[in-house]
């Protein structure tokens, strides 16, 4: 077996029957499979949720929006789903993992410290956030069938989740992309037969009892957006799923399929939870809208409602553990990735008991998102500036080249122009933030209205391009002189 880390070992093989022993390593061009319309349903599946219930709800019930209102902000955050299909062009140009192709952006060792905070620990915390809402539900529907220990409850259906989500993590790319179109058309079905269930309850006359107006109307709506733009922001993972897709697939397919996939459930069902507006109380949602949605469904399919729940959590941190177990191979830790996604799902365990016994779900949902906000809108923002600047051409073997004399060596081993435009970004991010516990002093002097998502991409954006236009340019030139004019050949 070769030592070299751009090799996977030889008896690699993708199928969905055996666990994925490839990690960081290069997807040689005879491994290469599949098409882009396949991404579709892999963004789909983790996005038929009921946390786009809540967060609809969150709309109309917590900020006052109208539904109109909400439906305006919710298609408007959708639009930034564009952001994680640009993301997932670079994985065919590279053929390797996002975590590597990001030491373009950061340098070999600045790459290292984002990577590691980020694409560990905060995937930890994002396993959490899902994982919560389905092990709400898990553990509601176990105290209806007479289980009343809440404690246990939560902690029972958290280990069975977090199991099965990790084996999914296991198996990998190849399970995924099989298993996640029929999870996608299941989920629909389950759904829509919710959906269905909720609109008699609807109150389509509903208008806000005090309907907000001026700067009360732009903060609720900036504030609704900053939640929702959080979902498609993180999903800088997305090159890890198009990897394996032949080099010469077209990136305006893959951009179309994977933003597709994640925004088009977003937008629908977002919708519906924002129609909850005329159908529950505030009070109803305190503690999760799950309570209020069993209580909308005959006893019969509460039962098949909360297991889609369960279903589409596994299949969202699923492909969010196997992306973050690659995050070890490419900091340098010698670890295989099979044990890597073991250790994500233990943190992300840990998190979701944590979170589930010392919290409401709809609080844990609004504030950890609009926090994840400060790190996610700045590096979404300099990884997809990076792949327009260099278009999208990127050399596998340079990503993997650590030697002081490699491309990505920069200074020092950092990319001071990268690493200053995410911090000065996160920074904006932080400066416009609305939230009940912290309030930058930016977003209070314009009357609290959240700019934090346009202030920190703007912000990066325009940094990154100025610190490294030069840079860029240079390798660019480079990169024609001995690849020509297509995309990276890995």
């Amino acid at each position: 077996m070769s030592n070299d880390p751009t090799v996977a070992p030889h008896e690699f093989v993708d199928v969905a029957t055996h666990p994925e022993t490839r990690g960081i390593e290069l997807v040689a061009p005879s491994e290469r499979h599949g098409r882009a319309r396949d991404l579709f349903a892999v963004w789909a599946a983790p996005n038929v949720s009921v946390l786009n219930f809540t967060m609809g709800a969150t709309l109309t019930l917590v900020l006052g929006l109208e539904i109109w209102q909400a439906i305006i902000v919710i298609v408007a955050s959708a639009l930034l789903w564009v952001l994680p299909g640009i993301v997932a062009i670079s994985g065919p140009a590279a053929g390797t993992s996002g975590s590597v192709i990001t030491r373009a952006i950061y340098g070999v060792i600045g790459n290292k410290f984002v990577i590691a905070f980020y694409g560990w620990f905060i995937s930890g915390v994002f396993l959490a956030l899902n994982w919560v809402a389905s092990t709400f539900m898990g553990a509601e529907l176990l105290r209806r069938m007479g289980m009343e220990n809440e404690t246990l409850n939560i902690v029972l259906v958290s280990l069975v989740v977090s199991a099965v989500t990790v084996l999914v993590a296991v198996y990998g790319h190849a399970l995924i992309l099989r298993a996640y179109t029929a999870i996608t058309a299941v989920l629909l079905v389950i759904f829509v037969v919710v959906v269905g269930y909720i609109l008699p309850h609807v109150d389509w006359a509903f208008t806000q009892p005090e309907p907000l107006e001026g700067i009360g109307l732009w903060s609720a709506m900036a504030i609704g957006f900053a939640i929702l733009a959080s979902t498609p922001l993180s999903y800088s993972n997305s090159a890890d799923l198009a990897r394996y897709l032949p080099r010469e697939t077209k990136p305006s397919h893959i951009i179309a399929a994977t933003a597709l996939g994640g925004a088009l459930p977003c937008i629908v069902f977002t919708s519906f939870g924002a129609l909850l507006g005329g159908a529950v109380s505030p009070e109803d949602l305190a503690f999760g809208i799950e309570y209020p949605l069993l209580d909308m469904v005959p006893a019969w399919f509460g039962p098949i409602f909360v297991l889609g729940v369960i279903v589409n959590t596994i299949a969202l941190n699923g492909m969010t553990t196997y992306t973050s177990s690659m995050v070890f191979q490419s900091i340098g830790i010698p670890i295989k990735r099979i044990p890597s996604a073991v250790l994500v799902g233990v943190l992300g365990t840990i998190f979701t008991v944590v979170l589930a016994l010392s919290t409401s779900l709809i609080d844990a949902v609004n504030l950890m998102l609009q926090f994840l906000l400060i790190i996610s809108a700045p590096t979404m923002t300099a990884y997809v500036t990076d792949i327009i600047m260099r278009r999208n051409r990127y050399s596998g073997f340079d990503l993997f080249d650590e030697t002081r004399t490699g491309a990505f060596w920069y200074s020092g081993g950092f990319s001071i122009g990268g690493l200053v435009s995410v911090v000065a970004g996160g920074a904006a991010t932080a400066l416009f933030l609305s939230t009940d516990i912290w309030t930058g002093p930016l977003a209070e002097a314009i009357g609290y209205i959240d700019l934090s998502v346009p202030a920190g991409m703007i912000v990066t954006a325009v940094l990154y391009m100025v610190l490294n236009r030069s840079r860029i340019a240079a390798q660019n030139a480079e990169y024609e002189a001995e690849h020509g004019t297509g995309q990276a050949a890995a």
